[in-house]
């Protein structure tokens, strides 16, 4: 009787442990996975601010020459 309990003790245990690592190794994955995507992102924001600032800088100078043109 006594061995028994211990056992399904150590069964709950057990599936407690499984469940845990289950669960961290997800965080872990989730992890990487945003990583990943903030690094790909990144690349693509460096792309589209260096062609806001080139299309910012062509309506500046547009801006400029309109004011000393007159119009």
């Amino acid at each position: 009787m006594q061995d028994q309990r211990i056992e399904k003790i150590a069964v709950v245990a057990v599936n407690i442990t499984k469940l845990l690592v289950i669960i961290y190794l997800g965080f872990v994955e989730a992890y990487k996975i945003g990583k990943l995507l903030r690094e790909k992102l990144d690349s693509e924001f460096d792309i589209s601010r260096k062609w806001a600032s080139q299309t910012y800088s062509i309506l500046k100078k547009r801006q400029a020459e309109r004011k000393v043109a007159g119009v």
